[in-house]
């Protein structure tokens, strides 16, 4: 498949009175990611994400931790999403469509993404415990939420087996990132034209 001619790199930085966020994002990377936020757990989940994503992600969240992880975690997902947004630009050429079913030992979860302009998250994941690490399982969901919020893509997630809530996230995570992959790949049949019967996504 023929690299794409444009960048797909995008930069973003965010500052409110809950956290300061820099983020730089390439699409079309290798999978480097230099990522501190804090919360040790997310920074392992979004390593994952850029490693099987094939997507550079360098950032770097300061929050106010001190009261709890809330506020960095849904900012991540904000920041990162907006990222992956803006590096899509007009999505001219894109695949669109992603999906994967990723296991992890005894989890299995599937992600389904279309990259549509039209932000939604449909989230079936149950974890069997409130904590993984330090962070509350939760916050997993309103990640995932802020990320496909912001990117502007329809996002599905489903658990279909699982009970380690550390292979349930990483599951879920990787899937996302396969699915990533996939739908922002250019399609070189599409002959760099936007993927949608009205013209635009």
């Amino acid at each position: 498949m023929p690299a794409p001619t444009a960048s797909r790199r995008a930069e973003i930085a965010r500052t409110t009175s809950e956290t300061s966020i820099t983020a730089a994002i390439d699409l079309d990377g290798s999978g480097r990611a230099e990522i501190a936020t804090g919360i040790g757990f997310l920074d392992h989940m979004l390593t994952a994400l850029a490693r099987h994503g094939l997507i550079d992600i360098t950032l770097k969240a300061e929050g106010d931790l001190h009261i709890d992880a809330h506020h960095t975690a849904e900012d991540v997902g904000i920041v990162l999403g907006q990222a992956v947004a803006r590096a899509l630009g007009d999505k001219r050429g894109i695949t669109r469509y992603g999906a994967a079913l990723v296991p992890m030992d005894e989890a299995l979860a599937e992600a389904a993404i279309d990259i549509s302009g039209r932000p939604f998250l449909a989230w079936s994941v149950a974890f069997p415990t409130q904590k993984v690490g330090e962070m509350d399982t939760e916050l997993l969901a309103e990640w995932f939420r802020a990320f496909a919020m912001n990117a502007g893509i329809t996002l599905h997630v489903t658990l279909k087996a699982g009970e380690n809530s550390h292979h349930i996230a990483e599951a879920c995570f990787k899937a996302l990132a396969r699915a990533l992959r996939q739908a922002a790949s250019p399609d070189p049949r599409t002959g760099g034209a936007v993927p949608s019967t009205k013209g635009v996504l």
